[in-house]
């Protein structure tokens, strides 16, 4: 059963170059005409300041007094959804209150470790920040929680009381996986568990993949992993937070989903797509040039590791007082598959979602790269993953079996291969 909420809330957000919030807007759904409205006013107060900052560069992007309406399959506007709790979040959170919560419900509970520079509630003033968080010294603890909140069907005290007491709730970047925020001299990083269910090392391989990306030449997350109980454990620092003194900046942060005005239903892909990620990223980014080209070479980099869970919650822009740009990489994870054709979540090129170097080759010019440049990038980047992949995931740690559980990712035979002009001309 789905617990009432109430018709609106505040919207906070913390500015550039600042630690404390300040309130930006006021939002509510109504009911019109027998269906959810969601409307967004900025506050007065707040377009006054000279410092004020778009909450997102997309629905809601011009700083003026009118009254943004949202209707249709959500009323929630895409920048307020992705300051959701992911799936794991949502999980947590409506154990812990014993029943399903709507939107605002969930915004409300959610605790303020979530993506972006957004805070929600019921106060003209925001809250004081909170920069208590769980320290990695209770990793083990948090680990246990998670294990108890996947194994249990039901709420009950105990699970209330550790929810309460380790605040193990996943709100970052996206994901079904087992989280939670930690902090260490640092700053902070989101953990993320493994599962019992897991046919491999998930956070080992997926360590690989990050370190992998890295040596390709893409711009990703930091990560670390640590072993607790034999059990690893992978650390993701946290790009939309950065330390400083006593407190965080906190950088706006939005899904590609919202910048590509997409669906977030798999049934419903017709906005999922590099090429208009890369068009989108024209019009918004601030150093959309370089943004470009590093996209395309992620999108290279997925296909080329079988990375099917590349949807467009798994990218992101993120903003500081320069504006927005592509985020660093993240969520990435080989997927063994026993078909030589492989498929990526969002569409490539002129053969869909099809992860070949022709389909490659075919989207290159929307990213600002030349088929000749582009070539020479797919050779070089396959070259490097089909020779790295096997030696750095061992070096994290990953077992014999566990590579050969995921070995048929790479270097697939249905990936083609590249053309170059000189085998063209017959030179």
């Amino acid at each position: 059963m789905t617990s009432r909420s109430p018709e609106g809330c505040f919207v906070y957000i913390t500015l550039p170059g600042q630690t404390e919030q300040v309130v930006a807007a006021r939002f509510e759904i109504r009911m019109s005409r027998g269906a959810s409205v969601g409307r967004l006013v900025y506050g007065r107060s707040y377009l006054e300041r000279r410092d004020a900052v778009p909450i997102d560069p997309v629905d809601l992007s011009v700083l003026d007094d009118k009254v943004y309406e949202r209707a249709g399959d959500t009323p929630l506007f895409s920048s307020l959804r992705d300051a959701l709790p992911d799936y794991w979040g949502r999980l947590v959170i409506e154990r812990a209150v014993g029943g399903e919560l709507d939107d605002i419900g969930l915004l409300l509970r959610t605790p303020d470790d979530r993506a972006g520079a957004l805070g929600f509630g019921l106060n003209a003033t925001p809250p004081a920040p909170n920069y208590v968080f769980n320290r990695t010294l209770r990793l083990e603890d948090l680990m246990r929680a998670a294990q108890k909140v996947l194994s249990d069907t039901e709420a009950d005290q105990e699970l209330v009381r550790r929810y309460e007491q380790l605040n193990l709730v996943g709100t970052a970047m996206g994901g079904a996986r087992p989280k939670a925020v930690v902090e260490d001299e640092d700053g902070l990083w989101l953990a993320k568990f493994p599962r019992k269910d897991d046919k491999f090392d998930v956070p080992r391989a997926e360590h690989a993949m990050l370190l992998l990306a890295q040596e390709v030449g893409i711009s990703t997350a930091e990560s670390k992993l640590v072993v607790i109980g034999h059990q690893p454990v992978l650390m993701v620092k946290r790009f939309d937070r950065e330390k400083v003194g006593s407190g965080y900046l906190r950088h706006r942060m939005v899904s590609a989903l919202t910048v590509l005005r997409a669906s977030d239903s798999a049934t419903d892909r017709s906005r999922w797509s590099y090429p208009l990620l890369a068009d989108a990223l024209t019009r918004v980014d601030v150093d959309h040039a370089r943004s470009k080209r590093d996209l395309f070479s992620r999108m290279v980099f997925n296909a080329l590791i079988s990375n099917a869970d590349d949807h467009p919650r798994n990218h992101a822009l993120i903003a500081d007082a320069r504006g927005w740009r592509l985020s660093p990489a993240y969520d990435l994870l080989p997927h063994s598959q026993v078909a030589q054709d492989r498929m990526l979540g969002m569409q490539i090129g002129d053969e869909g979602r099809a992860a070949t170097a022709s389909n490659l080759l075919s989207a290159s010019p929307r990213f600002g790269v030349q088929k000749s440049e582009a070539e020479v990038l797919i050779d070089r980047m396959r070259t490097l993953v089909s020779h790295r992949w096997y030696p750095l995931c061992r070096s994290v740690g990953m077992t014999e079996a566990d590579c050969g559980m995921i070995e048929s990712a790479f270097d697939f035979e249905g990936f083609g291969t590249v053309e170059h002009p000189s085998n063209r001309f017959g030179s």
